[in-house]
């Protein structure tokens, strides 16, 4: 294995700046979710993305691709939404061994009601502070390094 390329004091100052974004930020939008609507962000993702399919129903297999994450954890997640009378779950129309996702009345009343206060959390700690242009830039930014990343089977 050949030395790797260590970080020059600036790369370390940005990957220092990076690294507390990515940890910070989350738990800010947790705490945002559970104050004003009690719920998890990853409830609040799942019941986003089954909305947005709506009137269709969301297979659980394309909702794990959707969000990006293990099909055990959207499994374990759908079960628990699902004993809160938030989803419901039936064998997929399509073929019947997946199963497809819709909300229940209270998941559309839940969705509906957290909505407009994650959205203002997301324009006031993300969108407010940059400019059109920066915003622009950082959208390249990030695209830029998530494709490197799953060219190189790291995502």
């Amino acid at each position: 294995m050949s030395e790797p390329r260590w970080l020059t004091e600036e790369e370390q100052q940005l990957w220092l700046e990076f690294r507390e974004f990515l940890w910070g930020y989350p738990r800010a939008m947790d705490r945002q979710l559970t104050r004003d609507a009690t719920m998890s962000s990853g409830e609040y993702a799942v019941l986003a993305a089954v909305s947005q399919a709506a009137p269709e129903a969301l297979r659980s297999g394309d909702l794990a691709t959707t969000l990006e994450w293990e099909r055990s954890r959207v499994s374990h997640l759908l079960r628990r939404m699902e004993a809160k009378g938030l989803i419901e779950r039936c064998a997929s129309s399509g073929d019947g061994r997946g199963q497809d996702i819709t909300l229940t009345s209270a998941g559309w009343d839940t969705v509906r009601s957290a909505a407009p206060g994650h959205v203002t959390f997301v324009r006031e700690t993300l969108l407010d502070p940059l400019s059109a242009a920066e915003q622009d830039q950082l959208g390249q930014m990030l695209s830029k390094i998530r494709c490197a990343a799953v060219e190189r089977n790291l995502w």
